[in-house]
């Protein structure tokens, strides 16, 4: 039997631009992820994938469109936030001074650029990893992800790894059954592919 026959994973339609890539990345990983803004279907769902490229205003009005604000704070399954996906977790953010969803506290900040720093942040980079993390089981200290972002959320006790472009931010994050990752796993060839397949193996 396929290892992942049990496993359910629905994307959530948050619009972003990156959904039609990150679900090519699960299949690669045997999974056949369901695109869906239905609260019903997400709620049922083993594990959840939180998507998005684009702007966190925009973004959490979709939500709030899709009466889905309530129903992924109330999610208890394995829930993993995407580039702006991640943003979205933390309780506001500088762009647009929105309130987003608050599963992570702190706000996401505007990465500043200066001499030799552009921004927004776009390429591969670094991970330094903080603590242990089922999310990076086989995910080591300088392994090279790949990221597009002008925002991001600060160093604290909720980052599992962490990069730096001019200032510190947080890669990764975990926080009960919340996940996160600032960088795109789904281009960022075995790194990414590694992470996507540790948090379809934790479980509720």
């Amino acid at each position: 039997m396929n290892a992942n026959t049990a496993i359910d994973v629905v994307l959530i339609d948050s619009g972003g631009a990156n959904i039609g890539s990150v679900r090519y990345a699960l299949e690669r990983l045997g999974v056949d992820a369901q695109l869906s803004a239905d609260p019903a279907r997400i709620s049922a769902a083993t594990h959840v994938v939180l998507p998005g490229v684009g702007a966190a205003a925009p973004a959490m009005q979709r939500l709030r469109e899709f009466d889905l604000v309530d129903t992924i704070r109330g999610l208890r399954q394995p829930l993993l936030g995407i580039c702006l996906g991640m943003q979205l977790l933390y309780e506001s953010s500088d762009e647009g001074d929105v309130a987003c969803l608050g599963l992570l506290r702190g706000r996401v900040r505007k990465l500043v650029a200066s001499p030799g720093v552009r921004v927004p942040h776009m390429g591969w980079n670094t991970l330094r990893i903080e603590r242990e993390s089922s999310l990076l089981n086989g995910i080591y200290d300088n392994a090279h992800a790949y990221f597009v972002h002008g925002y991001a959320a600060p160093v604290d006790a909720m980052t599992v790894a962490a990069c730096a472009h001019g200032q510190e931010f947080s890669a990764v994050v975990q926080h009960s059954n919340v996940y996160g990752a600032q960088f795109h796993p789904e281009r960022s060839a075995a790194v990414g592919q590694r992470l996507l397949a540790n948090f379809l193996g934790i479980r509720a």
